[in-house]
């Protein structure tokens, strides 16, 4: 299935607006929510195709939230990309644990995140 709607997760706005701005110069329609909790619920509302998910984040951190999609019956078959300035090995393979389809580092480059999202669609 194609990938159109994105819901960009992140708490920093610039960050938010970064993701935001380069997926809709390609053709993403893009959602976007501030903290984990606003993420579960647009998640569940909007069902996009696809979730950008930060982990350093206010209360419950992504790999919280990434864990929940993936457990949740409404939203686990949405492939989450974890965008985080986490960068170990440890990091990356504990957000593939809690159910993230990939994993990328920031500082975010455009055509790698585009390639990643392609491989996905």
């Amino acid at each position: 299935m194609p990938i159109k709607n994105i819901l960009v997760v992140d708490d920093s706005a610039t960050d938010r607006q970064y993701l935001s701005d380069l997926l809709a110069k390609n053709g993403y329609k893009v959602e976007t929510a501030q903290n984990a909790d606003e993420a579960l619920a647009k998640a569940r509302q909007l069902r996009p195709d696809l979730v950008l998910m930060d982990i350093v984040m206010p209360g419950q951190n992504g790999f919280q939230a990434t864990r929940a999609l993936s457990k949740d019956e409404a939203t686990k078959a949405i492939p989450v990309i974890i965008c985080t300035t986490k960068g170990q090995d440890t990091d990356k393979a504990w957000g593939m644990k809690q159910g993230a389809r990939d994993y990328i580092v920031k500082p975010v480059s455009g055509p790698e995140l585009l390639k990643k999202i392609s491989a996905l669609g």
